[in-house]
């Protein structure tokens, strides 16, 4: 998977999720809520940790390269289980 997105195109990444995915995905990660917010853009980090995501400035809010996609490929696939 591609480990470059748009600012922007995470952030509504994230505000599609269905209800309680942030809860999911942390638990299945082993991460706190707050860490998985701070991966789609967050900046918790008393309660969170960072998350490999690394920003750039530029069009749609910036470039954000990602370390790691598992938390984005686990998101897309809890948005699209809502739409099927």
């Amino acid at each position: 998977m591609e480990n470059r997105i748009t600012f922007n195109e995470l952030r509504k990444i994230k505000d599609a999720l269905p209800d309680g995915s942030i809860k999911k995905i942390a638990q299945e990660f082993d991460l706190t809520e707050e860490t998985v917010r701070n991966y789609f853009g967050g900046a918790n980090y008393t309660s969170g940790k960072a998350v490999g995501i690394h920003m750039e400035p530029g069009p749609n809010g910036g470039i954000v390269l990602l370390d790691d996609t598992k938390i984005l490929e686990r998101a897309r696939e809890l948005i699209h289980a809502e739409t099927v």
